[in-house]
């Protein structure tokens, strides 16, 4: 592969900006260049992009962009999320503001502003994908969204409690503490959608109830915005019954990860299984997303790739 380098100078030269614009120890240009695969070098505000021709210059063209919003400090977050959207695209129709306490929340790929329009304008809907692409945590804030604007009168927030490929052993406490290391991807999101205090009293009033797949069993749930996290783990089975659980009014989103089935390799997926049956019911939408759709760490989009090429070269020795 052929080296280029882009020599770009920044102006007006401001040494408050072009710390803002470095961060600490320069990690946010380390964060570009892992983000271009390129590599920068810097003599006050002159710098140097060297790799590929293309990415040499989309690695200037960043630093150009971060620069003009250096004016205030840039946290480790605003350069991951603003090189998604360099990298990615912006998405066309950010969609309505939703009511959660993160004012910032917004849809950062176009598939992902096309997620967010498929759960409120559908009654069920499937989002499929890669880990970090924003499955879960979008589906919460529109559940919360649902919740704030009266929407809804309670959220249902769900998971099938299975072991991620480990051995955890007996686990002390009542049903609840059993259960609860499961679901605190759920309590995460809500605690930071919603604040600690308010989800709290939510939960005691049961406007909120975060529960294993299995206390689904036998229920119908009105007006309720419910949730199912983890799909991918759930028999063709758990599936049918929590689907069929839907009362009026109800919302639905059901989120997984195809490349992280931790079922006995005889059990086929459910949510699989759903993709495949439920594919032309109308009133039924599915998002894939894909590794451009990560919004984590520049290189958790290049890892996704990495082991989505090995298992089709694996299913490639294998046919």
């Amino acid at each position: 592969m052929k080296t280029d380098i882009v020599e770009l100078r920044l102006a007006p030269e401001d040494n408050r900006r072009l710390a803002n614009l470095c961060g600490p120890l320069d990690e946010n240009l380390r964060q570009i260049e892992a983000a271009f695969d390129v590599t920068i070098g810097r003599r006050g505000s002159s710098f140097r992009v060297s790799g590929d021709a293309a990415q040499a210059e989309k690695g200037a063209q960043a630093i150009e962009h971060f620069y003009n919003r250096a004016h205030d400090e840039l946290s480790l977050d605003d350069i991951q999320l603003g090189l998604v959207e360099l990298t990615r695209g912006r998405p066309d129709d950010e969609g309505p503001a939703l009511r959660t306490r993160r004012a910032d929340l917004r849809a950062r790929t176009p598939r992902q502003g096309g997620y967010i329009e498929n759960i409120r304008s559908h009654d069920i809907t499937f989002g499929i994908g890669p880990a970090g692409t924003g499955k879960t945590y979008l589906a919460v804030a529109c559940a919360v969204d649902a919740l704030e604007r009266e929407q809804v009168k309670r959220l249902v927030l769900t998971r099938p409690a299975v072991e991620a490929g480990e051995r955890l052993g007996f686990l002390p406490g009542d049903l609840t503490q059993k259960v609860d290391p499961y679901l605190r991807p759920l309590y995460d999101a809500l605690y930071d959608l919603m604040g600690f205090d308010k989800v709290t009293r939510l939960i005691e009033r049961h406007a909120i109830e975060v529960a294993p797949l299995a206390f689904m069993r036998g229920r119908t749930l009105n007006h309720a915005f419910i949730i199912l996290d983890e799909a991918q783990n759930t028999t063709p089975e758990q599936m049918q019954m929590f689907l069929t659980r839907i009362g009026f009014g109800a919302r639905a989103v059901v989120t997984g990860d195809p490349t992280q089935i931790d079922l006995p390799k005889h059990v086929k997926s459910g949510l699989m299984d759903a993709n495949d049956v439920l594919a032309d019911v109308r009133g039924i939408a599915f998002t894939h997303f894909q590794s451009e759709d990560v919004v984590r760490h520049p290189l958790v989009g290049r890892i996704v790739d990495a082991y989505a090429a090995r298992r089709a070269e694996v299913d490639g020795r294998g046919a």
